[in-house]
């Protein structure tokens, strides 16, 4: 614990930006990227596009999907 409080102390000295790089690269090693669950979404996702570019499917107004009763 000691050794995380030296580097906070470190940490606080650098420039925004630097700050900015350290903590997206910490998050980076804690929040992998599943490739498997990506490449099912960008499956998916193309999909569904697909079927509304060929009016497959119907979209819902922005209006309808507020207004419903939840």
């Amino acid at each position: 614990m000691e050794n995380c409080k030296s580097l906070l102390k470190k940490a606080i000295l650098l420039k925004p930006h630097e700050r900015f790089l350290l903590i997206d690269g910490l998050i980076r090693t804690i929040d992998e990227p599943n490739k498997d669950i990506d490449s099912i979404w960008t499956d998916e996702a193309e999909k569904r596009l697909k079927a509304h570019q060929q009016r497959k499917t119907t979209g819902i107004s922005f209006k309808d999907v507020f207004e419903e009763d939840l």
